[in-house]
């Protein structure tokens, strides 16, 4: 398949991992961590309200553990829209859109909802001819699990 003639729905990373606009920065960053990824989709149910990424999880970060699990990622988004593809929206028009609007991943949705996401990473890899197509749907993992912080103990709290 000819890299003009790939789709979003072709290069897209289908099973993600996602956060919800309530959970913390220090469980976004962990989640990343974990993952391996750099971006994270902020989502309410299967709506995305947008991507953060590494970048801006630390950027942000300021005070200690404690105040960073107080905060909610959601705050973090900023009012900027953050453009969105279908599946079928060609790779030439998800390239533009990411240059024109200077992010490195696009969610792609359809189906009521996220059903992937384009990174740069995924676009080099299609123009180097590493795409494995598939019909396959995808997974958007947020919420199935829950990580709790591991916070130091205050004086205060060790004899309790």
């Amino acid at each position: 398949m000819s890299v003009e003639s790939l789709t979003a729905g072709h290069v897209m990373s289908r099973v993600l991992v996602a956060v919800r606009p309530d959970e913390s920065p220090l469980m976004a960053w962990e989640l990343m961590r974990r993952a391996g990824v750099h971006h994270l989709p902020v989502v309410d149910g299967r709506h995305v309200l947008g991507i953060l990424t590494r970048e801006q999880v630390a950027a942000s970060w300021s005070g200690g553990l404690q105040e960073q699990s107080s905060r909610q990622v959601r705050t973090l988004l900023g009012c900027e829209r953050r453009p969105v593809v279908p599946p079928d929206a060609s790779l030439v028009k998800v390239a533009a859109m990411m240059l024109d609007s200077g992010c490195d991943a696009v969610p792609v949705v359809g189906d009521g909802g996220l059903v992937g996401l384009v990174t740069a990473w995924d676009m080099l890899s299609a123009v180097a001819g590493r795409v494995r197509t598939t019909d396959e749907t995808g997974e958007v993992i947020a919420g199935m699990f829950h990580l709790e912080p591991v916070l130091p103990r205050t004086p205060s709290s060790r004899h309790a």
